[in-house]
């Protein structure tokens, strides 16, 4: 889920991040082109300003930068084919209504340029807006204000601008100011262009005054690359992970409800009187807590009942059992009197073991901190002490240290016992191990040298009653209690018991507790 949401998230911001680039990238081509056509009418009025006779030398000497190419020519390249006059072209690219009063035969006549502030007057808009430079959109020319520069009687230019009642008619915009001083006094006599349609290749031709040739200038308009700025990537960085750490904390605080609901489950003991689980939170983690408590409580109710009818009937059982076994000792016939007492004694082991399976379901011994090394210890010389013959098939493997685990004594005793005892009648050795405590968790095995179990038994041998020997002969096969009550009492205190054959043979039984 937090994998999910991270990527989710990333996504939106690169697509937040892409269309901020493009603007970006919008700004810094309509940048880049303005300022190379600067560059051009700079490089135009390095040579305009040169006598026709200087100017092959003026344009060696120019140090365009690489990606400019500049030339003289008699005539412009043959793919510009749009040609305007100078006034015209100025309509379209820099002021609508054009540079006033400055022809061109006024600015390259016989007596060359006009000393002083050339004979012009400019145009000014409302709100200072212009039309954009080469490159930019176009659109009808803005709503003029009044003339606020003065012309003379003469038609020269004085310089003193006229007061406008108007407060949105504002100064000359500063490519106004820009464009005059780089091209006036020297306008070209016609410009020819490229098509718009060359959207990184950009090219001008001007016709040079008192001369007739024309200077080609071309170049070319770098591509743009978001990832030359730093911030992108930086910035991509930053809310990736900044994103990451609070989604990742985010579905922890969500799921939090979720592992306290799956460690009470797991540490969920029938006849355990643990706590119940908090119903407070979320409606819905309120809702799951109380289910759980509910099925908790029917379980323990249930379990509580079970155990209380196996306790009565097993009680209610030994009464007539020791009738019958009194009775039976009145029987005259020796051999009919030895098989009936037999008989009584397989059923008052068998009411026995069913009294015990139900007290040890129901788990009133306290839970104590216990040294299970020595608990095993105790176990395997006990066993030991009452089957001589197998001692020496009974062993406890070498382990180094102490390992405490919380349980109860008696229970876990009775538990080892018959998996000590299981291994020696079927599988004729017994060898317990203690593993290392890892993850809170500490395991013991018993292992045996016996012929194991098929594949689908290892399961059904911790039903109530099954036994793997299949005769129900007392002698062989015992009651078939064994291994549930075992696995009830492990899974009473925390842990578990499960069944694995061995290779090439023999059988394991690992039992897991709480370290």
């Amino acid at each position: 889920m937090s994998l999910l949401l991270t990527v989710g998230f990333v996504g939106l911001a690169v697509m937040g991040l892409v269309v901020e680039t493009m603007d970006r990238i919008t700004f810094h081509e309509r940048f880049v082109a303005h300022q190379d056509l600067l560059r051009t009418l700079m490089i135009y009025r390095s040579v305009a300003e040169d006598p026709p006779a200087e100017r092959d030398q003026e344009l060696r000497e120019l140090d365009p930068p690489s990606s400019f190419s500049v030339r003289l020519a008699d005539e412009p390249d043959m793919d510009m084919v749009r040609q305007e006059s100078w006034l015209e072209f100025q309509k379209l690219f820099f002021v609508p209504e054009g540079f006033r009063n400055s022809p061109l035969d006024d600015m390259a006549g016989p007596g060359g340029p006009h000393p002083g502030p050339p004979p012009f007057q400019l145009r000014f808009f409302r709100n200072g807006t212009h039309a954009p430079l080469f490159g930019g959109g176009g659109g009808g020319p803005p709503e003029l204000c009044h003339d606020l520069t003065h012309q003379g009687p003469d038609g020269s230019f004085n310089g003193e601008p006229q007061h406008s009642a108007d407060p949105q008619c504002l100064g000359p915009s500063l490519e106004q100011r820009r464009l005059k001083d780089l091209l006036f006094p020297f306008p070209p006599k016609r410009v020819a262009w490229l098509p718009d349609h060359r959207k990184r290749y950009r090219g001008l031709a001007f016709q040079l005054p008192n001369d007739t040739r024309w200077l080609v200038i071309r170049y070319r308009l770098p591509a743009p690359n978001p990832f030359n700025s730093a911030t992108f990537p930086l910035a991509l960085g930053l809310m990736t992970v900044g994103s990451g750490l609070l989604i990742v904390w985010g579905v922890r605080r969500l799921l939090l409800p979720v592992r306290t609901l799956s460690a009470a489950a797991a540490a969920f003991a029938p006849d355990a009187a643990s706590p119940p689980l908090s119903e407070e939170g979320p409606l819905e983690v309120a809702q799951a807590a109380a289910a759980f408590n509910a099925m908790a409580a029917r379980i323990r109710r249930f379990i509580s009942e079970r155990t209380r009818i196996l306790s009565a009937v097993g009680h209610d059982l030994r009464t007539p059992i020791t009738r019958m076994k009194l009775r039976a000792e009145f029987i005259e016939d020796d051999e009919m009197r030895e098989k009936f007492l037999h008989d009584i004694n397989e059923l008052m082991c068998l009411v026995e073991a069913t009294l015990e399976f139900s007290k040890d379901s129901s788990a009133s011994e306290p839970l104590i901190t216990l040294d299970l090394h020595a608990l095993l210890q105790t176990v395997v010389d006990d066993v030991a002490e009452s089957r001589p013959a197998d001692a020496d098939r009974i062993i406890l493997a070498d382990f180094n240290g102490t390992v405490m685990t919380k349980g109860r004594p008696m229970g876990l005793k009775r538990a080892f016992t018959n998996l000590i005892n299981n291994a020696v009648n079927y599988g004729g050795n017994a060898m317990v191990t203690i593993r290392p405590p890892r993850n809170g968790r500490v395991t013991v095995t018993v292992e045996d040298d016996g012929p194991g179990l098929p594949k689908d038994d290892l399961e059904r041998m911790f039903e109530a009653f099954v036994r793997g020997e299949e005769s129900r002969n007392r002698e062989t096969g015992g009651t078939g209690l064994g291994l549930a009550i075992t696995r009830t009492i492990i899974r009473g205190q925390g842990g578990d018991v499960v069944l694995h054959n061995r290779k090439p043979n023999g059988l394991r039984a690992v039992v897991t507790l709480v370290a």
